[in-house]
């Protein structure tokens, strides 16, 4: 733990951190390499036992189903049986051929040589007493069939399945071997992982105590230091012999209880020395106090200037409001003149609206009036060859009936827009007569506030008189008020700042402990606070004002 104490925090977390790393690629390491013995173990089960396995297992299906085949012949008393069955019984035989040379290729150990050796020699015996059966079968000679079949066949197929049986048993025991071999690999490497995960856990475990003990325990020094200093106990013991950064923080700790320590032991000999001053500074404001009565006379004069100026002022302010409310009349029947304006650009625009309409429908009738021209020249013509086919000049009179009709609704129309046009006209000389009313109005007002503007110079006039006189009376005071308002301003901000400081500092200071004494503010407790006379007749005559 001591030693730890020597290194930093970031080396610590990231020792702490590239161990775990370092566990957690061992587990990941170790799962894989585990995991591909499993898949190896598993892969070699597949690939040759399993194949075995299925090849034998073939095979002896097709001897099963050959000898129930050669015992359905033998026990038939039909002579044309076997040759029935003799190509299947082909076909079985070179399935099992090529069954035998599959296993053949496939087996490797001893045992596996031992039981193909065997089953290879009853095949040969197998085979060679079906073949007997089956001629004696086909040549009619029951008897010595049955006794071949009885005597020969069965022991031999009985053997002959047993060994193949072995063969197959033998496949599945290995293959059950393998199984549990990959099974225990399994288990072996579940445990060892779980054997390291404990590990990890626990060196994680121990390494965040560590960490963070290393880093808690000196933070809560720190914490219990700077407590002791907020409540003024500058005589604590800081340990600060710690390398890393917690021994950095209550090394700066230490430094800055120090330095503290000092300014305030300074600061409690300068209270006892600002003190004083400022009860010297007292003293001289109440000397300055006697000057401003002198000032008092001037002030009286200054005051009565400034009643009629006042009196002028408002005067002035008085005209002024009411050329503010002409001023807005002005804008208001300015308002109105534009309006007026407004409607009678209205106006025109509506006659020039209408003027092109009565263009439009003047066009129309002309266009009209011509087709007229030309189907009353067209009627003519057919009226003169017409004779009792008449019924091309009766199409050509509605025609013309038709146009006369567009040419009456055409000129109607223009007949209501030309009258209304004269309406409007009449309307815009009206609305014209009216802005030129307005217009006299605004210039009657802008004459009105002409005048009030006179008399408002009129006014300013009598104020400069009055202004000159209080400059006057000003100037006589301006040198002796400067300097005393200056001196006593100053004087008594600064005696009263001073003394307040003081105060505040033994205030502050007292809450601190220096070598288990605290600071007093006992130095502080006869001086008074001092407060400048104010001036009687200062006083009434700014009351006047």
């Amino acid at each position: 733990m001591n030693l730890l104490r020597n290194v930093s925090i970031g080396v610590r977390l990231g020792l702490g951190f590239a161990v775990i790393l370092l566990f957690s690629m061992l587990i990941t390491g170790i799962s894989v390499w585990r995991l591909h013995d499993v898949a190896m173990a598993t892969r070699t089960m597949m690939e040759l036992p399993l194949a075995k396995e299925r090849y034998i297992s073939d095979w002896y299906a097709k001897i099963d189903s050959g000898v129930r085949r050669t015992t359905a012949i033998a026990r038939s008393s039909d002579t044309t049986l076997g040759a029935y069955f003799a190509e299947e019984a082909k076909q079985s035989s070179v399935v099992s051929g090529e069954l035998q040379k599959k296993i053949e290729a496939l087996i490797s150990s001893p045992e596996e040589k031992e039981l193909f050796r065997l089953v290879s020699e009853q095949r040969k015996v197998y085979l060679d007493s079906r073949a007997q059966v089956s001629k004696l079968k086909a040549d009619g000679q029951e008897a010595e069939a049955e006794k071949a079949f009885q005597g020969i066949f069965v022991p031999g197929s009985t053997k002959y399945l047993k060994v193949v049986n072995d063969m197959l048993q033998h496949q599945r025991a290995s293959i059950d071997k393998t199984a549990r071999e990959i099974d225990e690999v399994a288990k072996t490497s579940r445990n060892l992982l779980l054997t390291l995960a404990v590990l990890a856990l626990g060196f994680g475990v121990v390494c965040a105590w560590l960490l963070t003990m290393g880093i808690v325990r000196p933070l809560r020094t720190a914490v219990d230091i700077a407590r002791k200093v907020a409540d003024g106990d500058l005589t604590a013991q800081i340990d600060a012999s710690a390398k890393d950064e917690t021994g950095q923080l209550l090394l700066a700790l230490k430094d800055m209880n120090t330095s503290l320590l000092n300014i305030v032991s300074e600061v409690r000999t300068g209270t006892d020395s600002i003190a004083t001053s400022s009860t010297q500074i007292a003293a001289g404001n109440q000397d300055l106090s006697s000057r401003t009565e002198e000032q008092a006379g001037s002030l009286e004069e200054t005051a009565s200037s400034m009643e009629e100026l006042t009196s002028t002022v408002k005067q002035n302010a008085d005209n002024a409001r009411q050329a503010n409310q002409l001023a807005a009349s002005a804008a208001q029947v300015a308002v109105k003149g534009g309006e007026v304006v407004a409607q009678v650009v209205g106006t025109m625009e509506s006659i020039n609206a209408s003027s092109n309409k009565i263009v439009d429908i003047i066009s129309v009738i002309d266009g009209i009036a011509f087709q007229t021209n030309i189907l009353a020249l067209n009627a003519a013509v057919e009226a003169a060859r017409a004779g009792e086919q008449g019924r091309g000049f009766a199409v050509v009179a509605s025609e013309v009936r038709n146009l006369a009709q567009r040419s009456a609704s055409a000129a109607k129309e223009i007949k209501t827009l030309i009258g209304a046009s004269v309406e409007q006209v009449n309307a815009g000389s009206m609305l014209v007569a009216q802005a030129g009313s307005t217009m006299n109005d605004i210039v009657d007002s802008v004459q009105r506030v002409s005048d009030i503007i006179t008399e408002i110079t009129a006014a300013s006039s009598e104020q400069s008189v009055g202004i000159d006189e209080i400059n006057r009376a000003i100037g006589q005071m301006d040198a002796v008020t400067q300097q005393n308002a200056a001196l006593v301003e100053e004087s008594a901000a600064a005696a009263e700042s001073m003394q307040h400081q003081a105060h505040n500092l033994a205030q502050v200071v007292s809450v601190f402990k220096l070598n288990g004494q605290q600071a007093s503010v006992s130095g502080l407790k006869g001086v008074k606070r001092p407060v400048a006379k104010e001036p009687k007749e200062a006083l009434r005559i700014g009351r006047a004002a």
